[in-house]
């Protein structure tokens, strides 16, 4: 038994130090790092019609800093990605913990969520346009079609996966139904919530850019087509690299903010990284 025990020991101990020795941000950077500095050297040899490569992105990214064509798509993009997100979590959230809870209103309603996650929603943009025009409103609406399932289904199974036993101890305390839902309930599928959200920013972003491509050409997704459409590749790739680290930072971020609401989480799960 001492033995066993020993060499699990030195086992952490050993994991434990490799984690100090190379933290993960730092094999990211050198990932990073690594695939860029073979892009640039693969990248040039390539005709400029068909591709490109780091350092020519970089310059265009100058350029389109320096005329304000990316900082004003960029924004213009951002307002309905926002709108969008928003309302999805804002509804997402209390209809998956309602879907969860109660028998009756999964029994009802249920359907149509699995069904309306199964829905290739990007067929219905052409009716969607009809509904809502070509401009800001109808860009909000695919973002929320498209991220809003993720949240919801996630609450959803979040609420099946809380113990029972942690209910009849509210019961127990004779706790009314409210206050078994914020007390118990809530927490304990908070993490699921906030997967739920980081799933659905990129179904966020991808429905911005396809809600851009298929109406009113406008923000990144325009900046995307016309210079696709004028051949200047090394400035489409911008956008889609500016894209890219959104979404990623958007992400660390909502991460960082799990840690900081629901920090028992982590203390559950550890780390369990190899």
């Amino acid at each position: 038994m001492s033995v066993t025990t020993d060499t699990r020991s030195n086992g952490t101990e050993l994991f434990e130090s490799e984690k100090k020795r190379f933290p993960n941000w730092v094999i990211t950077v050198v990932s990073v790092a690594a695939a860029l500095s073979l892009w640039e050297f693969f990248g040039r040899d390539i005709d400029p019609l068909f591709g490109s490569y780091p350092s020519a992105i970089f310059l265009a990214f100058l350029g389109m800093m320096q005329t304000n064509a990316l900082p004003a798509a960029f924004a213009s993009s951002l307002q309905p990605f926002f709108a969008g997100l928003a309302i999805s979590v804002l509804a997402g959230v209390p209809i998956g913990l309602l879907l969860g809870r109660y028998r009756l209103f999964e029994a009802a309603f249920g359907i149509y969520v699995t069904a309306g996650y199964a829905t290739p929603l990007i067929a219905m943009v052409p009716v969607l346009m009809l509904w809502f025009g070509l401009g800001f409103q109808v860009k909000v609406v695919i973002v929320v079609l498209m991220s809003f399932f993720p949240i919801c289904i996630n609450t959803w199974a979040g609420v099946k996966a809380v113990p029972n036993s942690l209910i009849e101890v509210g019961r127990a305390f004779v706790a009314p139904g409210f206050e078994i839902m914020r007390r118990i309930i809530l927490p304990a599928v908070l993490p699921y919530i906030m997967a739920g959200i980081r799933l659905a920013i990129g179904k966020a972003v991808i429905a911005m850019i396809i809600a851009e491509f298929l109406t009113q050409i406008s923000g990144l997704g325009g900046l995307i087509i016309n210079s696709a459409q004028s051949f200047q590749t090394a400035e489409m790739f911008v956008p889609i690299f500016l894209v890219m680290a959104f979404a990623v930072g958007l992400t660390a971020l909502v991460g960082w903010l799990e840690k900081k609401i629901a920090p028992w989480q982590s203390e559950i799960a550890g780390d369990n990284g190899m």
